[in-house]
């Protein structure tokens, strides 16, 4: 009588049989973490200098309504002062929008090279991990697919 073959247990044979490089894993991972935290320190600088630039127009800003704020002698001081202060609020946005574009500018800078750098060590990794996986992978396969040639021949051989 012929016995059934047991191909759950040819497939997990196979499958247990092709390489997993759990190492390029592993510093693929270190890599992406290194890439992360260096990331991290260009957004939080970003974030620290545009409060500081963000704290400062609003102080700027408070100091000059302190001014328009103030009892005027005549109504034409009213227009006046809110005329002024219309005009140092242009001069003052000016200033610090040109500070935030400062910070824009370096952490497009900092993001870029950080980019091109991640970008090399990437394509490093990626081939040698490439080339190692295509010859693990070739000797898994042949060997794979002699467990099963050699398998067949046994349900071939036990049928008869």
């Amino acid at each position: 009588m012929a016995t059934a073959t047991d191909f759950n247990k040819m497939m997990q044979d196979m499958l247990g049989a092709f390489p997993v490089d759990t190492k390029a894993m592993q510093d693929m991972f270190k890599s992406q973490a290194a890439m992360n935290e260096r990331m991290s320190k260009v957004v939080l600088e970003a974030a620290e200098k545009s409060a500081e630039v963000s704290n400062k127009w609003t102080k700027q800003t408070l100091a000059k309504i302190g001014e328009v704020s103030t009892v005027k002698a005549e109504p034409a001081d009213y227009s006046k002062a809110m005329t002024d202060f219309a005009s140092t609020s242009a001069e003052i946005a000016a200033e610090h929008m040109a500070a935030y574009a400062e910070i824009a500018k370096r952490v497009q800078m900092d993001t870029v090279e950080l980019m091109m750098a991640a970008g090399k060590d990437f394509s490093a990794e990626a081939t040698a991990a490439v080339q190692k996986a295509t010859s693990d992978m070739t000797a898994a396969a042949k060997k794979a697919g002699d467990e099963v040639a050699s398998a067949t021949r046994k349900a071939h051989a036990t049928a008869k």
